[in-house]
C-alpha cells in the first residue's frame, strides 16, 4: 500500500499527530509513505520513513497527482487549511480532480483520514 501525505503549513502538526496514532500500522513493511517536501520533513522527524518529493508550491502536489494518474497510489491524505490562501491552489484542485478521475480515496481532514485508516486496518485483520 502506498499512501501520499500532504499538509498545508497550518496543518503539518495535525498530520504528524494523526500518523502517530497509527504508528504500528504505518511501520509495517507493506506500507510506504510519500509526501511533499516540507510535510515529509515533519513526518521524518517524527520517526517515519517517507519518500520526500518537492514542496507543494514548487510542484510536489503535481508530482503526487502524477503518481495518482499512473495509479501508483492507494490513498491520498491532504490536510488542507481552508482558511488561508495558497499560491498553488490550481495544483491542489488538479490533484483533487485526478483522485476523483482515478477513483483514489482522498481525505482532506483528520476525521475522514481516521475513518479510512480504521476501515483499511479492519480489512487487514
Amino acid at each position: 500500500m502506498k499512501i501520499a501525505l500532504i499538509a498545508h503549513d497550518g496543518k503539518k502538526a495535525d498530520m504528524v499527530h494523526f500518523l502517530s496514532g497509527f504508528r504500528d500500522e504505518l511501520l509495517k513493511k507493506d506500507v510506504s509513505l510519500v509526501a511533499t517536501g516540507t510535510t515529509g520533513k515533519h513526518i521524518e522527524k517524527a520517526g517515519f520513513e517517507v519518500e520526500k518529493l518537492l514542496s507543494g508550491p514548487l510542484g510536489g502536489d503535481a508530482q503526487i497527482a502524477a503518481l495518482a494518474a499512473q495509479k501508483e497510489l492507494d490513498l491520498v491524505i491532504f490536510f488542507r487549511d481552508p482558511l488561508d490562501k495558497h499560491p498553488h491552489e490550481p495544483d491542489v484542485q488538479m490533484l483533487m480532480r485526478i483522485c476523483d478521475v482515478h477513483n483514489i480515496p482522498l481525505a482532506t481532514n483528520p476525521a475522514a483520514a481516521d475513518m479510512i485508516f480504521k476501515y483499511i486496518i479492519s480489512l487487514r485483520h
